[in-house]
């Protein structure tokens, strides 16, 4: 990996101001460590590009003029992200500093036959998401879209078995003729455990094991604190190899004792043995695959996400408690649900395009991603809901 270069002063100066408020040019100098003439500079660049503006002065003690203050125009473009599923579609829309303006859920596109019809109902989505929001297209810097299926450095589609008629197909492409604007795409499941390693429980955890347990499984990988793709772009691509019993092409989970999850767990809480057998079975099974996992990839926390998730007392706890007894070292893995639920994906793929696309979406290439702020009422679902 080819060493990273410093940090331009522009840039410098403009995630100070985005990352902590307004300042004067003395603030910036005095805590950056810069000269005057550098900071005053780098704000006549930022100006020009529209990323800082002048907010009211500040009046100083003394008889000169008031110092001119600064502020990031956060409001100057949004970032939008796209999670796309069969069962739904959640378009969030983020300021420049990465503060969630918005979120809108809309009905999956398995309703919606062939491949462009598909993609067209996205594109509507996103489309009413920008209305709601009062923003128009030509505000958009950058589209994030997350999706199942295995996608290759550049975004390009390579196979799904979810949206087989989006095998091959260049959708990053034609969402950026629509839009007029860069997309970064990649796999849902990976964007996830981007996510949660971003903004959600695995922040500051270098090392990731993300696993989503809803309809069906899969994994992401987060590795020296980046999300591991392979050499093939497969990396993490496992529920169907790793987990006994589950459909051999999509990794679907099947259930004995009732048709869906929830009907599983809901008789199970009534007492029904034969739900509260398979469920034992389905845990231990999943720690058995788990353990596997840890034992190649040495993670120092596994994250649980899907709508199994908030199960606690009927799946997670359980969960941790069978662990042990397939790994049998000394030491113990953390096991910790996911925070952001079913809007993991979505998140991360505004986290991804934030850091793909940063040239486009502040006018410097070496903008680092901001730490996101989510908005008061964003929380994962609940079982029930979820599953």
């Amino acid at each position: 990996m080819a060493p990273q270069q410093p940090l331009s002063i522009a840039v410098r100066c403009a995630v100070q101001l985005r990352d902590t408020g307004p300042a004067t040019v003395n603030d910036i100098s005095c805590t950056l460590e810069l000269s005057r003439t550098s900071v005053e500079n780098a704000m006549t660049t930022l100006a020009d590009i529209g990323l800082v503006v002048e907010g009211p002065a500040l009046s100083g003690r003394g008889a000169g003029r008031p110092a001119r203050r600064y502020h990031f125009h956060a409001a100057a473009g949004v970032v939008i992200g796209v999670d796309i599923g069969i069962a739904s579609v959640r378009v969030i829309a983020a300021d420049l500093a990465g503060d969630v303006l918005d979120q809108r859920d809309f009905p999956g596109i398995a309703d919606h036959d062939g491949g462009p019809a598909k993609l067209a109902a996205v594109i509507g989505d996103i489309r009413a998401a920008l209305a709601g929001l009062g923003v128009p297209a030509s505000r958009v810097r950058a589209i994030g879209v997350a999706l199942p299926g295995i996608v290759d450095g550049a975004g390009h589609v390579i196979t799904s078995v979810i949206i087989p008629e989006w095998s091959g197909i260049d959708i990053g492409g034609q969402l950026r003729q629509t839009f007029g604007c860069p997309v970064a795409i990649d796999n849902g499941v990976r964007l996830a455990a981007v996510a949660e390693h971003h903004v959600g429980v695995a922040q500051l955890v270098d090392d990731v094991l993300y696993l989503s347990v809803g309809h069906r499984i899969a994994m992401g990988l987060i590795l020296g604190g980046r999300p591991r793709r392979g050499a093939h772009n497969v990396a993490g691509d496992i529920g169907r190899l790793a987990f006994r019993g589950l459909g051999s092409e999509t990794g679907q989970i099947t259930w004995r004792s009732a048709p869906t999850a929830i009907e599983v767990f809901e008789r199970a809480r009534r007492g029904d043995t034969g739900a509260q057998q398979e469920i034992y079975e389905f845990v231990d099974e999943l720690a058995h695959g788990i353990a596997t996992l840890v034992m190649t990839v040495d993670p120092a926390m596994v994250v649980i996400g899907g709508g199994l998730s908030a199960a606690h007392e009927q799946f997670l706890d359980p969960l941790r408690a069978a662990l042990p007894r397939h790994i049998r070292l000394s030491f113990e893995m953390p096991v910790v649900e996911a925070r952001l639920g079913a809007d993991a994906a979505a998140h991360g793929a505004l986290v991804h395009a934030f850091g793909r696309h940063a040239e486009a979406i502040y006018g410097l290439a070496q903008m680092p991603v901001p730490a996101m702020t989510l908005r008061p009422d964003e929380r994962g679902l609940s079982v029930l809901e979820a599953l």
